[in-house]
């Protein structure tokens, strides 16, 4: 039997699309060994809880408030309490393994996905691409690079909390675990709170009548809501320990005093959401491509490239074959918490920057839209996977290895 990689039609991606790979890999491991500064303000956070603070002695990064004369990390805590036995053991900014903790926790993710396809039948030659797919031609790649940096690590942790939630529920056929994982993953990344409505159409009996698949679950559903519950009761207790009150997040007393980029001046005077930013978020996610700034006096000198990144069609086209996935209410369900995320996410006032050829906010739906393109038996379409993964891997090879030379 054939390995799947060495079909003959695929020879040459496979070896295109896997010495690509084997290069980011490479970049991977030399960032996590030299280039890892341990300034991860989770990094702070962690050792912060280590002695029974939720504030922190400095900011070690940006985007951190100020509040009543004290410094607070405003992003969820569970990223921090994943951190904490290395800061605990190694001190910080002792701890600078954040890019190779963060790689441990996306292979883990890879894993995960591949007991997932297995669930879903998967077939055997398309498998192996998808993997390749999602460690190297998805925003999963550059958010592990840059896991020393406190957005990115929040990332990675997110994605392994919300596949192991999907995980649970297409592996393991239980709910109520899955809204444990789908909890965890709203202590990283806030709009995940959503999951459990994909994970309820994912639970029911496929072809059962709604009313009648949800009073089957009613025993799950219960369970799974303690879980839920907890997160958002942990989420305003701890805000409300920061900040007085347990619905301010912290985003309103963000303090950069020595920022004048584009972000600055949209928090300080327009907003964190807002109508203004729509277009700008659509075109850089729908429709934006690879771009490269040329500069000097023959404009031949790479100068910079878009850190506003490129449209995920562009970066990681094999998501286009999402396009075959069926029409049923699971399908829906999907739709809708994906339309909600991306949806909020279009008026948000970032759109993830500081990224190259990717949107990694993403992330937050991605595997829903995984699922979604996965359920459907294996279309005509798939024969162009491995075409379309590897144009997605050595794109993103080729701007890594850009932004590393360039020291963009």
């Amino acid at each position: 039997m054939n390995h799947p990689f060495g079909d003959r039609e695929h020879r040459a991606p496979a070896i295109l699309a896997g010495l690509a790979a084997l290069g980011m890999a490479a970049m991977l491991i030399g960032r996590g060994l030299f280039h890892d500064a341990g300034s991860n303000s989770y990094g702070a956070l962690a050792d912060a809880l280590l002695h029974g603070r939720v504030w922190v002695e400095s900011c070690p990064e940006i985007d951190c408030a100020r509040f009543d004369g004290r410094t607070y990390i405003v992003f969820p805590p569970l990223p921090a309490l994943v951190a904490m036995p290395f800061v605990a053991w190694f001190g910080f900014p002792g701890f600078k393994g954040f890019v190779l903790l963060g790689l441990a926790l996306s292979t883990l993710s890879l894993l995960i996905w591949s007991r997932i396809f297995g669930a879903l039948a998967v077939d055997r030659r398309d498998a192996p691409w998808l993997i390749l797919a999602l460690a190297f031609a998805s925003p999963l790649f550059q958010v592990t690079l840059r896991a020393d940096g406190v957005w990115f690590f929040a990332q990675v942790v997110g994605f392994l909390m919300t596949s192991l939630s999907l995980w649970a529920v297409v592996c393991r056929g239980s709910f109520a675990l899955a809204c444990l994982f789908a909890a965890l993953a709203f202590l990283c990344r806030q709009m995940t709170i959503l999951y459990p409505l994909f994970l309820l159409a994912v639970a029911l009996p496929p072809g059962a009548p709604l009313r009648a698949g949800l009073r089957g679950l009613a025993g799950p559903l219960a369970r799974g809501a303690v879980p839920l519950a907890a997160a958002l009761i942990l989420v305003l207790a701890y805000d409300a320990a920061r900040f007085g009150n347990p619905l301010e997040t912290g985003y309103a007393f963000i303090d950069n005093p020595d920022s004048q980029g584009f972000i600055w001046r949209r928090l300080s005077e327009i907003g964190l959401f807002s109508p203004k930013y729509a277009l700008f978020n659509a075109v850089y996610l729908l429709l934006q491509g690879v771009h490269v700034e040329f500069g000097g006096p023959y404009r031949t000198e790479i100068i910079g490239l878009d850190k506003a990144g490129v449209a995920l069609a562009v970066s990681s086209p094999w998501i286009l074959l999402a396009a075959c996935a069926r029409i049923d209410r699971v399908f829906a369900a999907g739709a809708a918490v994906i339309g909600l995320i991306a949806g909020t996410t279009l008026l948000y006032h970032s759109n993830g920057a500081e990224q190259i050829a990717t949107q990694r906010y993403t992330l937050d739906w991605l595997p829903i839209l995984l699922v979604l393109m996965l359920r459907a038996p294996r279309p005509a379409a798939f024969a162009a996977l491995p075409l379309l993964v590897t144009w997605g891997v050595v794109t993103n090879a080729a701007f890594a290895f850009l932004a590393s030379v360039y020291r963009l």
